[in-house]
């Protein structure tokens, strides 16, 4: 049986940002600074593979499976869920093996993660039989965790995340990054309807996010949710795409604030969330709330 204990998981802070933007317009602006639930499962990632780990290990696996880019705060977090719980962990990595390795690729092999580089066109395929069946062929059994960690099992912890983020503090908004729509999901099926889910997008093209958690949602739950949408104009130039502008708000926002942010998620979380403020998309009055979803490793990765 899964035991929570063994991921050592700390209740983290809300805290208020005293940003000009914020107080000029009358917003109270939190942060739930979920990058310190744990130091290297961090932010929305412990929630999301929490029901997957207990899955697995109730069915008696012994090795996970996943996938991501060279980058990946999932395969960050996975090689070492699977290090502290005493599992093999295989990562199966978009594009070729570029040395020396990145940050976050050498902490994932310094857990004791195999990793196996796929062509971008063998990727693609990553969930059909044909390619499950070759891993299968070349690993041996193992429990699968989807890319990002997104599944009906991650919807089920983040959404019980949203129930206690809600006994912690009161906010009409919450707001935070979209990847592959997992944790968004689980917030708006955790959230009451009076609370406003936000997404920023960090991908480019991101319009058919929508429809991904629109699906995501229907195969956890039969209830049609309608307090949510997703900004799609935030992110820079793609996933992991950066510019000097974005890096500079970075430096800023921990000099000033001492909010430390990553390049690929939180970064653009907090630029979108300023722009709404000042476009006047939140209620003047209201609370809002943002998810700092952890993947400061990030940070480190692009150095």
């Amino acid at each position: 049986m899964f035991d929570q204990k063994q991921l050592d998981y700390t209740q983290a802070p809300i805290v208020e940002l005293q940003h000009s933007i914020a107080l000029h317009a009358g917003i109270k602006l939190l942060v739930k600074r979920e990058d310190q639930n744990h130091p290297f499962i961090s932010g929305n990632k412990w929630w999301k593979l929490k029901y997957n780990l207990e899955a697995a290990q109730q069915q008696g696996y012994k090795t996970l499976l996943t996938f991501g880019g060279a980058y990946s705060n999932h395969i960050y977090a996975t090689a070492a869920a699977a290090h502290e719980l005493g599992l093999k962990s295989i990562g199966i990595i978009r594009g070729e093996e570029t040395l020396p390795l990145n940050a976050t690729l050498a902490f994932a092999k310094s857990k004791g993660m195999q990793l196996h580089y796929v062509s971008r066109e063998a990727y693609r395929n990553k969930y059909s039989i044909e390619f499950n069946q070759s891993l299968t062929n070349r690993f041996g059994e193992f429990y699968l965790i989807p890319e990002g960690g997104t599944n009906t099992l991650a919807i089920k912890g983040v959404a019980e995340f949203a129930q206690q983020l809600q006994h912690e503090a009161a906010f009409d908004y919450v707001c935070l990054p979209v990847g592959t729509g997992g944790t968004i999901a689980g917030l708006i099926a955790g959230m009451n309807e009076q609370t406003q889910v936000v997404g920023i997008s960090v991908l480019k093209n991101s319009e058919f996010l929508v429809d991904e958690v629109k699906n995501q949602l229907k195969n956890f739950s039969d209830r049609v949710y309608g307090n949510w949408h997703i900004e799609t104009s935030y992110h820079h130039g793609g996933y992991a795409k950066t510019n000097p502008q974005l890096l500079e708000f970075i430096h800023t926002m921990n000099q000033q604030h001492q909010l430390p942010l990553d390049p690929v998620y939180t970064a653009k979380l907090m630029w979108g969330v300023m722009d709404m403020i000042e476009k006047e998309k939140f209620t003047p009055g209201s609370n809002v709330l943002m998810l700092h979803t952890g993947g400061l490793q990030g940070l480190h990765g692009f150095r």
